[in-house]
């Protein structure tokens, strides 16, 4: 036995053998039944994710999945391969060889030479016993459980189309060398003598087979996505160990290790960069095109390529903590889970094939007793059998979860779960934190201010040269993008500003009260004063600069606005969104910001504590609230909001807490996100739509004989694909220019 864990645990099987949804509830119902075990079986995923309370033992669990008529290992075991989609290649292309010639000498009587129906029942009776042997095998194994599914609706209906021609050609009189069949539909020959159904039994399998072998091809192709970002994983990393580089398995790699990455490699794991700078393509990651630069300090994302420049990188995460392996997790998880309108889909579908089977065989008796006519009762049940398999409705909703996020996940867009789609939809406030959110929560230089006869670059230079040796992330702001030698002699006076000596002169750049007593200034001159003021009421920083006796300047540092945050807002609500800006910092400050981003609803000076207050104050009405936030202060109103929308690059608490989480820290992948997930919860509903139309529609159809069995099952094969190939557009998403 393995024990897989203890207490609370969870494992991911992967489920073979499963034919149809109604298979995945009949799974699903057996997991659940055993104590302390909570399961959800996806049949588009092919696979069961399941909760334990207590100890975890998964060869039990595999052995539950087997005595119910299928096969389970764990997800981590299960080999990916297409031997599923070449055996039903196989079986389609022998089977349609094979069905073309007997459909052709069924329905054209002038084909029909002497005997042909010997020949029609040979090449019928391989289609029977090897083309549609899945549908019968899969019959058998309900049978065993007292339960039927669609394979059980298709296996009857073939087989019952073949016996009825196998007696009529052995004992009802059809075996003749002169036999001949008007019509392939049901009429009775000219001679009185029993019609033959060998091309329904024929085709039919042929129908069906290519319906699944596109489903198979589909389904692998919807979890594409997934695979591509398993795949992304660096295989091994340039170790730095003793002073010698070593190339080594990426599991050998723990935190603190230093490795190497050249030009064209990839990042082996998430880690900060210790020397060297270059461009990072981070395209296949996050969906962002333009190479991100990287300097020392500088976090960087394993699994993304260097382009241009060495580094020396040392890790922060590893394994499983990485933020590839968590962006794999949540779309994994995403993807196993429901919706809740897959649920009722499952509900239907599990009580629907027992009644369609009630259904088939009232319409035997009725037009049996009405007609007298057994071949015109027998053609009808047979094609109620056929159209009512519930395939499309079972594909309706995994396949377009499936491919919504798996393509979400390709954009840099994570969706927690299935249940997430419905909110996006109930959702009309979006409230959006500001700093992080709508700027970018890094401080950049707004304005240099000079004195009266002083230049405002020479103030900028000589406060960027005294900057470049602090630390401070204002310091930073000051010195970044100036290109000047650093100032010698340079001193840090903490909490006040900082010192260092350029082209001969002291030079003091801080507090200004500090700056005018370190240069002996006798104040700070009257007009320069205002503009600080000013920049201050504004929720700037303003440090003042002075040298040789006067303050010279000063230099105004403040967060900045996002470029494409005033675009997301217009965006936002244009999906119907009123957008709230949620800020601690004072009215002024927060009233800048919401006008250059075209906000009018401001809630300022609010502690981290009063955000939840805020989210539920905004609830009381019965709106429904969702949130973009990126700090630990975050946390709990994205929890207590309807839709909860984490920035990427936020806290884990953040990210945790939230429903969506954005890859990029960017305002337009939250509106593509919610774009993303309304077009894949449209997409479900329209699937269930045409599903049910469609056999709401053909059974009545079916049951008073105007669809022949032939037709019933091309237009069951037909509904199955037209879902799918509905979901699949959703590959076709583009994100916001």
């Amino acid at each position: 036995m393995r024990e897989a864990g203890a207490m609370s645990s969870s494992v991911e099987l992967a489920i073979t053998g499963m034919t149809c949804s109604t298979c995945a509830s009949r799974i699903e119902r057996k997991l659940n039944k055993v104590p302390g075990v909570h399961a959800s079986v996806n049949y588009a995923t092919e696979s069961a994710h399941i909760d334990v309370d207590g100890v975890l033992v998964v060869d039990d669990l595999i052995r539950v999945v087997e005595q119910t008529g299928y096969a389970a290992v764990p997800v981590a075991d299960a080999q990916a391969d297409d031997r599923e989609i070449d055996g039903l290649r196989g079986r389609f292309w022998m089977s349609l060889v094979l069905a073309v010639p007997v459909a052709v000498l069924s329905m054209v009587p002038a084909l029909q030479f002497p005997g042909w129906q010997w020949l029609a029942l040979a090449l019928t009776t391989v289609i029977v016993a090897w083309g549609a042997w899945p549908f019968h095998r899969a019959a058998a194994i309900n049978a065993r459980h007292a339960t039927a599914t669609m394979d059980t609706l298709v296996s009857m209906g073939v087989l019952a189309a073949y016996l009825w021609s196998l007696w009529a050609i052995l004992l009802g009189g059809a075996g003749g060398l002169d036999y001949r069949m008007s019509h392939g539909f049901g009429d009775h020959t000219a001679t009185g003598l029993p019609d033959l159904y060998l091309e329904v039994a024929a085709a039919v399998p042929v129908f069906l087979l290519a319906g699944r072998w596109f489903e198979a091809r589909a389904k692998r192709q919807s979890t594409a996505a997934l695979r591509a970002l398993a795949e992304l994983a660096a295989p091994d990393a340039a170790l730095v160990i003793d002073g010698v580089e070593t190339r080594v398995p990426i599991d050998r790699v723990g935190v603190g290790d230093v490795f190497i990455v050249r030009p064209g490699e990839r990042i082996a794991t998430d880690g900060q960069v210790e020397q060297g700078a270059s461009a990072i393509d981070v395209s296949l990651v996050t969906g962002e095109s333009m190479p991100v630069d990287v300097h020392v300090g500088d976090a960087v994302m394993g699994s993304t390529v260097n382009i241009d420049g060495v580094l020396t990188v040392r890790a922060t995460r590893v394994g499983a903590d990485t933020q590839l392996a968590r962006i794999t997790r949540l779309v994994a998880q995403a993807q196993a889970g429901k919706a809740p309108v897959q649920r009722l889909a499952d509900r239907i579908s599990a009580v629907f094939v027992p009644i369609v089977m009630g259904i088939a065989l009232v319409t035997l008796v009725t037009w049996w007793l009405v007609t007298g006519d057994v071949e015109a009762a027998f053609t009808a049940s047979v094609a109620v059998l056929i159209i009512a398999c519930p395939c499309a409705l079972g594909l309706a909703t995994p396949t377009a979860i499936l491919v919504g996020t798996g393509r979400g996940a390709q954009l840099g867009i994570l969706i927690r779960g299935p249940e997430v789609l419905e909110d996006t939809r109930r959702a009309s406030i979006i409230v959006l934190d500001k700093t992080g959110t709508v700027t970018t929560g890094r401080m950049h230089v707004r304005a240099v201010l000079a004195t009266p006869g002083e230049d405002s670059s020479r103030v900028a230079s000589r406060a960027a040269a005294v900057e470049v040796g602090s630390e401070h992330p204002v310091a930073r702001a000051i010195a970044a993008g100036v290109d000047v030698a650093s100032a010698t002699d340079f001193a840090n006076h903490r909490g006040l500003g900082v010192t260092g000596v350029v082209d001969g002169d002291v030079v003091a750049v801080g507090r200004p009260d500090w700056v005018v007593r370190t240069v002996g200034a006798p104040a700070v001159p009257e007009a320069l004063r205002s503009h600080m003021h000013e920049a201050e009421s504004e929720g700037s920083t303003v440090v003042a600069v002075g040298w040789d006796g006067e303050v010279r300047g000063a230099v105004v540092v403040g967060d900045a606005i996002r470029p494409t945050s005033a675009q997301a807002i217009t965006l936002l609500r244009g999906l119907g969104l009123s957008p709230v800006l949620l800020t601690g910092d004072n009215p002024r400050a927060a009233a800048s910001v919401a006008h250059e981003v075209g906000i009018t609803d401001v809630r300022a000076d609010v502690l981290p504590e009063d955000k939840l207050a805020v989210i539920r104050e905004l609830q009381r009405d019965g709106r429904s609230v969702a949130m973009v936030g990126d700090g630990v202060n975050d946390a709990a109103a994205l929890v207590q909001a309807d839709l909860g929308i984490a920035m990427g690059a936020g806290t884990d608490a953040a990210i945790e807490a939230s429903d969506l989480t954005l890859v990029r820290s960017d305002l337009l992948s939250a509106v593509d996100a919610i774009r993303l997930s309304r077009r894949t919860l449209r997409t479900i509903k329209g699937n269930l739509f045409w599903a049910f139309a469609y056999n709401v529609a053909m059974i009545p159809l079916a049951a008073v004989g105007l669809l022949s069995p032939l037709f019933a099952g091309a237009a069951m094969a037909f509904s199955s694909v037209f879902v799918v190939a509905n979901s699949l557009l959703l590959r076709r998403f583009r994100p916001t220019a």
